[in-house]
């Protein structure tokens, strides 16, 4: 469906006085962002942003005051039944293979499960991660992704403490991180920024996801780069994403919604920099070249956001606001920038 309308949705961290916070949206094809506040708190802290894949236009908010949906895209907000105060709520899945059950991942390190559309909420046993580092926050649960065919399998990734699996739904947990620690002794995988933990980079998760073109195939995405396990991440393998950019530091990496096989990953040389770009593969990962060849990010590359009916609309954003859209499968770009008071852009949707 050539341009098919929709919504791209930017989140935005709230870092400084002077900055600012909250849900933005503007139409993918055209017209100016919209700061979207009716049922929010003010200069919401946002981290997540999910859309329903099958119910167009309800779309749910992690946030560090909790979890918020809306069903008229972005128009009215409610905080969801989320019985659970003071959990900041950083990631949020809608099982693809039953949209009836739905997770969200906090800080500190928890997850949490709902069988009935988001009504209620149960608490699952506390993961029993190692807690390997200690950062200047609580650790959180970046990113959750799932089994395409089997719902009870699950991945989440940590920052910053690794990968976990769960092969019941959420109810118990295991930790998949010893081929990162054993890589973390190599001297171009070796860092640590805060600690003196050198496997600190390596832990150091932000986007874990998984294709149905190889449904066992796990890609995560950290401060090293990007790494994949064909195993349902009990081995792990560097996808030596060096050979292809001179950015590694991977702050997401994305499968298309309508070609499992294609993929999109951000990279740039650090948390916060001044430069960033977005790579694409056309064979599940195994070879990479850059796709904004137009761009000229001038900060960290933090979010891609794929069309769930048009491969040909991407969208990428850097964390200073600026949000790049291609509606031709990557032959133009145009740049749309969100109020410069948007100092920390965390996460895009489009749909």
């Amino acid at each position: 469906m050539p341009n098919a309308p929709g919504y791209i949705y930017a989140g935005v961290a709230l870092i400084t006085e002077d900055s600012e916070g909250g849900v933005f949206r503007r139409p993918t094809n055209g017209g100016d962002w919209v700061k979207l506040t009716n049922g929010l708190p003010p200069d919401t802290d946002v981290h997540a942003i999910t859309l329903h894949p099958t119910q167009h236009g309800v779309v749910y908010l992690g946030t560090k005051q909790g979890p918020f949906v809306s069903t008229d895209h972005g128009d009215h907000w409610a905080r969801m039944n989320f019985p659970f105060p003071g959990v900041q709520a950083w990631s949020i899945l809608v099982n693809p293979s039953d949209p009836r059950r739905m997770y969200i991942g906090g800080a500190p390190v928890s997850i949490f499960r709902s069988d009935d559309a988001g009504e209620t909420w149960r608490a699952m046993p506390d993961p029993g991660m190692p807690g390997r580092i200690v950062m200047p926050f609580p650790c959180r649960v970046m990113r959750l992704s799932a089994h395409p065919a089997n719902p009870d399998i699950l991945y989440a990734t940590l920052e910053v403490d690794g990968v976990m699996r769960s092969l019941d739904g959420g109810e118990t947990w295991e930790d998949t991180s010893a081929d990162l620690l054993t890589m973390a002794e190599r001297p171009h995988l070796t860092n640590h920024l805060r600690t003196t933990v050198k496997a600190e980079g390596m832990l150091d998760g932000h986007a874990v996801e998984v294709s149905a073109a190889a449904p066992d195939t796990v890609f995560m995405a950290c401060r090293m780069g990007l790494f994949r396990s064909d195993d349902r991440g009990q081995h792990w393998e560097d996808m030596e994403i060096g050979r292809f950019s001179p950015l590694r530091y991977g702050r997401d990496v994305r499968v298309s919604p309508l070609d499992a096989s294609v993929m999109y990953a951000c990279l740039s040389p650090a948390s916060r920099s001044r430069d960033g770009s977005l790579y694409r593969s056309d064979d599940g990962g195994r070879n990479w070249t850059r796709f904004d060849h137009t761009i000229q990010a001038r900060a960290t590359m933090m979010a891609v956001a794929l069309h769930p009916r048009d491969p040909d609309q991407v969208f990428c954003a850097s964390r200073v606001g600026q949000v790049f859209a291609t509606l031709d499968g990557g032959k133009t770009w145009a740049e749309h920038m969100l109020p410069p008071t948007c100092l920390d852009v965390f996460c895009l949707a489009a749909g």
